[in-house]
């Protein structure tokens, strides 16, 4: 690690799914290279790391759903010309991998302290083929499925910020996945609340 007057790591934890489980880290606001520097705001870069072997490009389409759903989130003209660094490294994948993601990067950065104008949470859902939805699918309910999709919910409005979206459904069924994950962000900004309040409740003794 680089001295802190450089970069600094601002978070690490791990966030589970399910069976499934990921690492995140947030390093900065840091020094930005010349050539990705925007003047107006922070530059962020999201990385992906497998569990075994390099990034492929399915990791790439991930690491633009996160970023995108980070950006629209997180203040980052308050830190003008500056880069922020996103590390999501896969512990173990048993599904709801890019939901996983997405929560693991919010609890991230709301622990770092970095200004945001609203929480975000990922719900991943399936559709089966009899048309039964099921929300936090296993890797070998994905496979089963007729479609899959992960969305990005918003703390504010419960409104959709980011959808990722495999398989074959109607307008109706998209809408049926869309309020079924409003509901169900719920209990994740709960969970949230939850964490957040056990990390900094001061133990009486």
């Amino acid at each position: 690690m680089l001295p802190s007057d450089v970069i600094r790591m601002r978070h690490a934890g791990t966030t589970n799914t399910g069976d499934t489980s990921v690492l995140a880290a947030v390093y900065g606001p840091a020094e930005v290279k010349v050539s990705k520097e925007i003047y107006d705001r922070a530059t962020l870069e999201v990385l992906i790391q497998p569990k075994v072997g390099l990034p492929s490009v399915k990791e790439r389409a991930q690491q633009q759903c996160v970023r995108e759903t980070c950006e629209a989130s997180l203040l980052l003209s308050l830190h003008p010309r500056s880069s922020l660094t996103l590390v999501l490294q896969v512990l173990h994948d048993d599904g709801s991998l890019l939901s996983s993601f997405l929560n693991a990067a919010c609890m991230a950065l709301m622990d770092a302290g970095l200004p945001m104008s609203c929480l975000f949470c990922g719900v991943t859902c399936t559709i089966r083929t009899d048309g039964k939805i099921i929300t936090d699918p296993t890797a070998a309910q994905e496979v089963e499925s007729r479609a899959l999709m992960t969305f990005a919910i918003d703390s504010k409005d419960r409104r959709v910020m980011m959808t990722s979206t495999k398989g074959s459904f109607s307008v109706h069924e998209l809408q049926q996945c869309i309020a079924v994950s409003q509901a169900a962000s719920e209990k994740i900004f709960h969970f949230y609340r939850d964490a957040v309040r056990r990390r900094y409740s001061k133990s009486v003794f």
